[in-house]
């Protein structure tokens, strides 16, 4: 951001990064402007439209150019202001989890469709944010969350305290059902799976390869940790329990009706998510 002798206000700020960002070809450049100035301002999107004409001090100016000089560098929002909205709730974010994305509030959606249960498991939760936001809806559900990373357990667990809900959202360190008690039993199990194709993590965009590589690669076809998750599935599930698992669009079919019935004995339904695509499948036993 070139120096001036004006006065930079909120509106000239956000009308310069806008256009830097999208010289820069960045997908949602107002956006990423508004959420960056925000977090600079310590106030919300709304305080910015209310607020136009503002002076920004010298100490906000200057960290909202080192905001959009990370941005420029493609690092992810998120990354930058530290959290992530989902199912409206707020989620600390850090370089250890994957960052919530509006895809996975179908898995939590079907969640919430699927019927009463004492208990439910969440794995490879990072943020926690499909345990918290389940059970920020349902009162009646404990959860269990499960992720393999020590620090985005770590996440998950202040990310429960975030919002109340320590004493029903218990995360356990470890690989999958490894740290779960013996004969622990759940009415339902979900999951947000690493479902990338190894083959295909060097062609995602900048920001996502800035995400943990754990969360994000699933073998050769993106289906190693889903089979393993279907494979355990029998031994946790009480009678009558489900299985919900969000995927890739392009493996629902297989999911569905290869995969999971060899452990589950039921074909899958599939559930679309805000874009029309298939993106969960719901495994009811």
């Amino acid at each position: 951001m070139a120096e001036r002798t004006e006065t930079w206000t909120v509106r000239r700020v956000l009308e310069w990064a806008t256009a830097d960002f999208r010289g820069r070809a960045l997908d949602s450049p107002r956006l990423d402007a508004e959420l960056l100035l925000a977090s600079a301002l310590l106030c919300t999107r709304l305080d910015l439209y209310t607020g136009m004409d503002r002076p920004l001090e010298p100490d906000e100016l200057a960290a909202y150019r080192a905001s959009i000089a990370r941005r420029r560098r493609r690092e992810p929002v998120a990354h930058i202001i530290g959290e992530k909205e989902l199912w409206s709730l707020a989620f600390e974010v850090t370089p250890d989890v994957l960052v919530p994305r509006p895809d996975t509030e179908a898995l939590v959606d079907a969640a919430l469709r699927a019927g009463p249960g004492a208990r439910l498991l969440d794995l490879c939760t990072g943020t926690g944010c499909v345990a918290i936001a389940i059970a920020a809806e349902r009162p009646d559900l404990a959860v269990d969350a499960v992720d393999v990373s020590p620090a985005a357990a770590a996440v998950a667990r202040r990310n429960a305290a975030r919002h109340g809900l320590e004493d029903r959202v218990i995360v356990h360190e470890g690989d999958l059902y490894a740290p779960l008690p013996d004969g622990a039993r759940y009415s339902m199990i979900t999951a947000n799976p690493p479902y990338v194709p190894d083959a295909e993590i060097d062609a995602l965009a900048a920001e996502v390869r800035c995400e943990p590589r754990l969360a994000l690669a699933g073998g050769a076809d993106g289906l190693d940790v889903v089979r393993r998750i279907l494979e355990g599935a029998p031994r946790f599930l009480a009678p009558g329990g489900a299985v919900l698992l969000e995927i890739d669009p392009r493996q629902a079919a297989a999911v569905a009706e290869e995969i999971g019935p060899r452990s589950l004995a039921v074909r899958g339904e599939i559930a679309r998510d805000l874009a029309g695509l298939e993106r969960v499948v719901v495994f009811r036993t």
